[in-house]
């Protein structure tokens, strides 16, 4: 109402209007309202994307049928006509048969920009299952055997997508079909990889309440508060941060050494027909624990490894996305599409394709052989702050600052999902290994847990006092990890979390189930670091924990 009015040019009126009813308003909105207070002109208006879609879109709201008739019966009693004509034309009322729902429920679903999702936006049919793996002998090692037969399924070349003892040889009922998609071939080098993974996965750690991981921190030191992005290569051997100075710094953290291939002019010199030429191609001489990467004009938002770990995504405030060879530790491509800061970007599980999303409001899905993206994401209305493939690369979760998460088929580019429960802009994001279930994080300081196959909220998981900037599920799904502003990591035990969930069709048609209190008996373990954010989480295939943050002198 406010923004009709300062639209059709009624100032003071649009300025008393605000002063009366801007303290009835809930707290989470303090920011929108902040944005509003600035709009005191049409021309002020012309710019802000946000403040336009804001005024021609309807707020949602979602009342049950016994609430919406009362309500409409005190507003006829009253002969006031004129709400009526504005709830009709500024509220979509979403309107669902059965109980109404407690103060605690409302609470826990609302707080975004535009309102609570419309229940039809979360109908579409979601294949959340994992795709079926191909099937190739492992060799055991008489050591391997025993864990092998023990617990040991074949495993994808990301473990943490998949669960131990599930068989994957049998199709998923819920997996999307294995072409819906065309994704890369399996070279003989993503091979080998995998029986790697498969021997580490037979030595894994099952986690649980009374299995705590271990959690190792990398602490960036001198930083100068510039540590912007951090990744861990699956299989845990080299560490990259992106930093304010605009630079990409890669790190080795094992014993051998980043080496890079040797110039033309000595390439020239070696016996190609050697039988290890592969090795020969690589120049000692500069090898290093740190090689460093030049080429953005602003601070780095991102970083993502590809799973094969030849390249390396980078993502920054100059609206590029880059692509690095590790090979060459060069530029390969800048991919333009972005006009303003990128925030985030990540590779398909797979490989080949990956995810950006910006200031501009949409994400946007790439093939690192293309200069134009494949595909735009585009309803959000705010920036796009976090991205995230789904473990069958079928779909992609988009968190944004209009405090909605979005799921999106990779397939046609429709929104599927849209979940709205968070009281601040999202930045962090992660699936459960099975694929079912996404945990999202906000500077709320709440991690919610939704099922996306019902597309529920199911959990709330309190805590945190300050911004979540990292959530991973653990290779096997039992434990999630959360890592904020705060500096503390925290372990929440997601095996409990996800039981007994009381998702039939009845609730799914209400759109929401009686959410439980439990979030002290779900933390596992709180880890406080001296002073440092956390920034980044990670599990080895071993499920040791990774942290990463920089340093802080408060």
């Amino acid at each position: 109402m406010y923004l009709e009015l300062v639209y059709n040019q009624h100032e003071s009126e649009a300025k008393s209007f605000f002063e009366r009813f801007h303290g009835d308003q809930e707290c989470y909105y303090q920011d929108d309202l902040r944005v509003l207070s600035s709009l005191t002109k049409k021309e002020h208006m012309k710019g802000n994307e946000t403040m336009l879609d804001f005024r021609t879109s309807k707020f949602v709201l979602r009342i049950s049928r016994d609430s919406y008739q009362l309500l409409k019966r005190h507003l006829q009693e009253k002969q006031n006509n004129q709400i009526w004509n504005i709830v009709q034309e500024h509220l979509y009322i979403d309107i669902f048969d059965g109980m109404p729902r407690s103060k605690q429920q409302i609470d826990a679903m609302v707080g975004s920009l535009a309102g609570e999702a419309k229940r039809e936006a979360n109908k579409a049919k979601v294949f959340f299952g994992l795709l079926k793996e191909p099937e190739f002998d492992v060799p055991l090692d008489d050591e391997d055997e025993e864990g092998e037969n023990e617990e040991g399924k074949p495993k994808k070349k990301k473990p943490k997508k998949d669960n131990v003892g599930s068989k994957s040889k049998k199709q998923d009922p819920n997996a999307p079909p294995q072409n819906r998609i065309p994704l890369p071939e399996l070279k003989d080098s993503d091979k080998l990889d995998r029986v790697m993974n498969m021997k580490e996965a037979a030595r894994r750690v099952r986690l649980g309440p009374e299995c705590l991981p271990s959690i190792c921190f990398y602490t960036f030191l001198n930083a100068y508060q510039g540590l912007t992005a951090v990744d861990i290569t699956d299989d845990s051997s080299m560490i990259v941060g992106g930093f304010a100075d605009s630079t990409v710094r890669v790190w080795s953290v094992t014993p051998k050494k980043l080496r890079s291939v040797k110039t033309a002019a000595d390439l020239s010199l070696i016996d190609k027909e050697a039988d290890d030429v592969l090795e020969r191609i690589m120049d000692e001489k500069t090898a290093s624990e740190l090689k460093i990467l030049y080429g953005h004009s602003g601070p780095v938002y991102g970083t993502s490894f590809s799973p094969d770990r030849n390249y390396l995504l980078s993502c920054s405030e100059d609206g590029t996305v880059r692509l690095w060879s590790l090979q060459t530790f060069t530029c390969l491509v800048g991919y333009k599409g972005h006009n303003y800061p990128v925030w985030d970007t990540q590779f398909s599980p797979y490989g080949y394709y990956f995810v950006s999303g910006g200031h501009d409001r949409v994400a946007r899905l790439w093939a690192t052989d293309h200069y134009q993206p494949l595909r735009i994401f585009a309803g959000h209305l705010a920036d796009v702050t976090c991205t995230r493939f789904h473990p069958n690369s079928n779909y992609i979760a988009t968190g944004s600052a209009d405090r909605t998460i979005r799921l999106w088929d990779v397939l046609n580019g429709n929104c599927v999902r849209i979940f709205t429960g968070h009281k601040g802009p999202i930045h962090s994001l992660a699936f459960s290994p099975n694929g079912r279930f996404l945990a999202t994080g906000a500077t709320d300081g709440r991690v919610l847990l939704w099922d996306i196959g019902h597309g529920l909220m199911v959990g709330e998981l309190k805590g945190h006092t300050d911004t979540i900037y990292a959530l991973r599920f653990s290779r096997d799904g039992e434990i999630l990890a959360s890592g904020s502003m705060d500096n503390t990591v925290r372990l929440w035990d997601a095996v409990k979390a996800f039981e007994d969930l009381e998702t039939d069709d009845f609730t799914t048609a209400t759109g929401h189930i009686n959410l439980p209190e439990n979030s002290q008996d779900l933390l596992l373990g709180t880890y406080m670091t001296k002073s440092t954010p956390v920034v980044h989480l990670h599990f080895t295939r071993r499920n040791l924990l990774l942290a990463a943050g920089a340093y802080s002198s408060q």
